[in-house]
């Protein structure tokens, strides 16, 4: 529901829980993303809520730092005591960045936003009474301008604007921490157009999932080249495919529901659910390294 995979839970449990610490861990969970995140594009795109240039973006940036987060990954953070202390730092920012979208300070600043998501939130509960039924179609994202420096849309009557160069360089950054955490660059993406551009979150849930489903893709292929280069190593870098598979089966059903009941769910509790666990979740990780 917050445009992100989930996969930044999967992997602190498959550390913790189930012992796998090793590289490819980091393309295992990508994989997941591979399987689970189609059902959540295909709702989005069904229901008109995908913004097509948003996404790109997203892709043209988070792609090539993948490649870079890879090679950063298996060199610099084998050892599972510092891989969990890197996972913690990403975790704690993520969390405390949608924990502060929720305080009046940040509130004020983004009255245009929150306004806006109470009135969808009220046209969602109407239309699942079934007194609005004709009214899906005016919830479709409508491209106003896309062009090298700007993406303009307009989604349920509000106009929405960013500077596409900015993004980019954002999202290049998120795709070395993706490709090295293992994640895609979702979960970091999505805090950002949410807390920092004030993009609702039902407009960019979609955007932020389409990108992290392609750099998965790139990402697991990647890993599972470069493999046979570390052989020497004696470290396991390419991905566990079955298990991967497996937790992805999962993410596939709950991906879908997500996405078809976001509409339902008031953004803040999204942001306060999601803000919540990966906060406490990275407290604990970083306090390991002490």
């Amino acid at each position: 529901m917050g445009g992100v995979s989930g996969a930044f839970l999967l992997l602190p449990f498959q550390v913790s829980v189930l012992g796998f610490t090793s590289p490819s861990v980091s393309p295992t969970n990508l994989v997941y993303n591979i399987v689970a995140i189609p059902s959540g594009v295909y709702r989005y795109i069904k229901e008109g809520r995908m913004a097509w240039p948003l996404a790109w973006v997203i892709i043209a940036g988070t792609l090539p730092g993948v490649f870079i987060g890879a090679i950063f990954r298996i060199k610099y953070l084998p050892d599972p005591k510092n891989f969990k202390f890197f996972v913690g730092c990403v975790l704690l920012y993520i969390g405390t960045r949608l924990l502060y979208d929720l305080t009046k300070k940040a509130a004020a600043k983004k009255m245009k936003t929150k306004a806006f998501e109470e009135r969808f939130k009220e046209r969602s509960s109407l239309i699942r009474k079934g007194q609005k039924p004709d009214a899906v179609q005016e919830a479709a994202i409508k491209t106003i301008k896309f062009s090298f420096t700007n993406y303009t849309y307009e989604f349920y009557g509000e106009t929405f604007s960013f500077n596409t160069i900015i993004l980019f360089i954002l999202t290049f950054v998120v795709g070395i921490i993706g490709g090295t955490y293992g994640i895609g660059g979702g979960a970091i993406i999505a805090p950002f157009l949410m807390a920092i551009f004030g993009l609702p979150v039902y407009t960019i849930a979609g955007a932020a999932l389409l990108g992290t489903f392609l750099t998965s893709i790139a990402g697991v292929i990647f890993y599972t080249i470069i493999a046979p280069i570390y052989a020497h190593t004696g470290l396991a870098i390419a991905p566990d495919w079955m298990l991967g598979a497996l937790f992805g089966a999962g993410g596939f059903l709950g991906m879908y529901c997500g996405a078809r009941v976001q509409k339902y769910m008031p953004a803040k509790t999204i942001k306060l659910i999601l803000g919540i666990v990966i906060f406490l979740l990275a407290l604990r990780y970083i306090s390991n390294i002490f």
